[in-house]
């Protein structure tokens, strides 16, 4: 029989400030009141850390559960004592990215209010790419930010702001200088107590100068930096693994490692976010099934050739709709005996 636990207060808060929500106090039941409420911090090979609101603990996993069935930031009840997992909770969201192959899908980072995606004022800055790391927030459930580093590197950076906010309708870009002040000023609204940030990008591209920016890390606990090449901006990986950090504003981030591949799968309502206008146009081709490409009357054409969407943005949503097409898992068989395979289309 377990033992009753109460919490005081001060506990209650630090739990909220960790992003404790009635989300998750809703899926308690009452043989659940002797169980320690942690938020998974760090995850290893063969083990994971929680946080609660009063430290962090390694947790112990029961026989046969690995690892790659968590996500950092997820929360999970644990046995008061033997630090023993018993249960995560349901999630309000989820990023994940597809793998290879049939292996499950590799989850990034779990309950996250935003997502802000790193890129830098050179030649890492790759529209294509960026419109990737969107659809993955769209369909997350997240708010996407673009934030703009190394603008001290720049003489304008008015051309990369201009082609970032042309990428969704509404989506805030942020330029930043993570060396000064005003970034943390800048990127505020995100971090307060209880939020959560998840920061993915390529390397070198900051991300590890602006977590240690966010998080006001002493020196001798503060990330490594890396060096990008000369020749083609490209940056290399300091982050190795995701981890959980607090935030000077009461927040929380966490840190990803650079992505080298980026696949879109199961990700039809992020790219019709990502892809609104094309969306819209869509509803007045003449034909409900128009693919935009051959048919009469069709208004996606047409606003190409009157010039009011770019041919290249259209290029990029066919790309990403047939590749997302051909990616997305498909139940089949018989009801009840369904089977999940994979379409595989011509690339």
């Amino acid at each position: 029989m377990r033992t009753l636990v109460t919490h005081s207060p001060d506990r209650s808060a630090h739990l909220t400030n960790l992003g404790w929500s009635p989300h998750f106090e809703d899926q308690l039941a009452p043989d659940d009141a002797g169980l320690e409420k942690m938020r998974v911090a760090t995850i290893h090979r063969n083990r994971l850390t929680a946080m609660t609101g009063s430290g962090t603990e390694r947790i112990s996993l029961p026989d046969g559960l690995g690892t790659t069935a968590f996500a950092v930031g997820d929360w999970v009840l644990v046995e008061t004592g033997t630090m023993g997992l018993v249960r995560r909770l349901e999630r309000i969201s989820l990023l994940q990215r597809r793998t290879d192959g049939e292996r499950p899908d590799q989850l990034i980072a779990a309950n996250v209010d935003t997502v802000f995606i790193v890129t830098s004022c050179n030649d890492d800055f790759n529209p294509a790419r960026l419109e990737r790391y969107l659809a993955l927030a769209n369909e997350a459930g997240t708010v996407p930010v673009i934030v703009l580093t190394k603008i001290d590197m720049v003489a304008d950076t008015a051309p990369y702001l201009q082609h970032a906010r042309e990428l969704q309708l509404g989506l805030d870009v942020l330029p930043v200088n993570a060396r000064t002040p005003e970034a943390m000023e800048a990127l505020a609204p995100w971090c307060g107590p209880g939020q959560t940030v998840a920061l993915v990008g390529s390397s070198g591209v900051g991300k590890s100068t602006l977590l240690n920016m966010l998080s006001r890390k002493a020196p001798e606990k503060a990330q490594p930096t890396g060096p990008v090449r000369a020749s083609d901006d490209k940056g290399q990986h300091t982050t190795t693994a995701r981890s959980l950090h607090s935030m000077v504003g009461g927040g929380w981030v966490i840190d990803t490692p650079g992505m080298r591949t980026l696949q879109v799968s199961d990700a039809s309502y992020g790219l019709d976010v990502l892809f609104a206008e094309i969306v819209e146009l869509a509803h007045d081709c003449r034909f409900r099934d128009c693919t935009h490409a051959v048919e009469p009357g069709c208004a996606v054409q047409a606003a190409i050739a009157a010039g009011t969407l770019d041919r290249a943005r259209f290029d990029r949503w066919r790309k990403l709709s047939e590749e997302n097409l051909s990616n997305t898992r498909q139940p089949t068989g018989p009801r009840g005996n369904k089977t999940i395979k994979t379409r595989r289309g011509r690339r």
